[in-house]
C-alpha cells in the first residue's frame, strides 16, 4: 500500500470515528453534561514497564492521551477540563527523570501553541496552575507564553496543574488573604499598613498629641482584630496581650469590642476587616474555575493525591483500572453516565448544606 492509499484510508476512519462520536455525544447530551472534569494522571511509569519501554515513552504516551481526552471533552461540550499534570512530590523523583519531564513539559507547550493544535481549533484558553517558581525557567516561559497567546479564548478552559499539591494552594490563598485584608486596616491615628506590618510610632511617641505605649505587630499575630491592637509593649522589649489600654498620663485608651469594632476614646468605632472563606476562595489557584463535577483518577486507585481536596467535597470519583496512557473514549463516557445517574441526588445533597 502506497503513501497516498494510507493517508486516505486514515482520513476515512477518522471521518467514520468523528461520526459516531458524533452521534454517542449527542445521545448523552440528552443527559446533564458536567461543566467540569477533573484528571490525575497515574500510571506512565507502569504502562512503560508493562511494554518495555524507557520511561519517558511513557511518558509521551501519556501526553497523547491528554490530547485525546480533551477533544473528546471539548466535543462532548465540557467547559473546563483540568489535568494533575506534575505534583511538588514530583522533584522527589530522580533527578534525570524530574529533568525529562521538564524538556517534556517545555516541548509540549510549545507544540500546543501550534495552527493545527486542538487548543486553536476550539478555542481553548490555557492556564497552568500551581507554584510555577518551581519549574525550570524554559518552561515557565512556555507556560507564560502559552497562557497570553490564549487568553482571549472563550469557547473552553484547559487547566494544567505544575508543581501543585492542595495543602500548597490552601497556604498561598490563606497568605494572600491575610496580605490582602491587613493592607485594608487603617489603625487609629492614621497608622497603616505596608507588607503585612501595621507600622506604628515609636513607644513614648507621639501622635496627635497623645503618647503611644506600643511598637507593631505583624501578621504573625492572631489575626483576630483584637490582637492587632491588644498588644502592650513593655520597657524590656516584650509584649503582652491585655484586653484595654486605659488612658493614663495621655496614654490612649484602645477597647476592642465583642463584634469586632474598635472603640478610641472620644472617637468614632473603626470595624477590623475580617477573613472569610470567599477571601480565601478568590486566592485559590483554581479560583478559574468552578469546582470539579467529576474526578477521574487512572489504574484503579482511589486516592486523591493530595490534588484538588479543597473543590472536591461533594464531587465524584471514577477510578477505571486503565493506566494513563489507556485511558479513552469509553471510559470517559462510562464515567459521565455515573455522573448523570447520580446528578439528582448530588444537586439535591448540595441544596441541604
Amino acid at each position: 500500500m502506497d503513501e497516498q492509499s494510507r493517508v486516505a484510508k486514515n482520513q476515512t476512519y477518522e471521518g467514520l470515528a468523528s461520526f459516531m462520536r458524533k452521534c454517542l455525544f449527542s445521545v448523552l447530551s440528552v443527559g446533564p453534561i458536567p461543566a467540569h472534569i477533573a484528571f490525575i494522571m497515574d500510571g506512565n511509569r507502569r504502562y512503560a514497564k508493562r511494554w518495555n519501554l524507557a520511561v519517558g515513552e511513557g511518558h509521551k504516551a501519556g501526553y497523547w492521551c491528554v490530547m485525546s481526552l480533551l477533544r473528546y471533552c471539548l466535543e462532548l461540550g465540557v467547559k473546563y477540563v483540568t489535568f494533575y499534570a506534575f505534583s511538588i512530590d514530583n522533584f522527589k523523583r530522580p533527578l534525570d527523570e524530574v529533568q525529562l519531564l521538564m524538556i517534556l513539559l517545555q516541548d509540549k507547550i510549545e507544540e500546543m501553541l501550534e495552527k493545527k493544535s486542538y487548543v486553536n481549533q476550539f478555542g481553548v484558553r490555557v492556564c497552568f496552575i500551581g507554584n510555577l517558581k518551581l519549574l525550570s525557567e524554559p518552561v515557565r516561559v512556555a507556560a507564560d507564553k502559552a497562557m497570553k497567546a490564549t487568553v482571549n479564548n472563550s469557547k473552553a478552559v484547559l487547566i494544567f496543574c505544575l508543581a501543585y499539591t492542595s495543602t500548597d494552594e490552601i497556604v498561598h490563598a490563606v497568605e494572600e488573604s491575610c496580605k490582602e485584608k491587613m493592607n485594608e486596616v487603617q489603625a487609629p491615628n492614621g497608622r497603616k499598613v505596608s507588607n503585612g506590618v501595621i507600622h506604628r510610632v515609636k513607644e513614648g511617641g507621639k501622635v496627635n498629641g497623645v503618647t503611644e505605649t506600643y511598637a507593631h505587630i505583624s501578621c504573625n499575630d492572631n489575626f483576630d482584630g483584637e490582637a492587632a491592637l491588644g498588644i502592650s509593649a513593655t520597657s524590656n522589649g516584650n509584649s503582652k496581650r491585655v484586653g484595654k489600654v486605659k488612658r493614663e498620663n495621655g496614654t490612649v485608651n484602645h477597647a476592642v469590642a465583642s463584634n469586632g469594632f474598635v472603640e478610641e476614646s472620644g472617637k468614632q468605632q473603626q470595624k477590623i476587616p475580617q477573613l472569610k472563606l470567599v477571601d480565601i476562595e478568590k486566592h485559590m489557584y483554581m479560583a478559574v474555575a468552578p469546582d470539579p463535577d467529576i474526578m477521574i483518577r487512572s489504574s484503579g486507585e482511589t486516592r486523591l493525591s493530595n490534588f484538588l481536596l479543597w473543590q472536591t467535597s461533594n464531587c465524584p470519583l471514577y477510578s477505571p483500572a486503565a493506566l494513563w496512557p489507556e485511558l479513552g473514549l469509553w471510559q470517559l463516557v462510562w464515567a459521565v453516565l455515573n455522573f448523570q445517574r447520580d446528578h439528582y441526588y448530588m444537586e439535591k445533597k448540595k441544596k441541604q448544606m
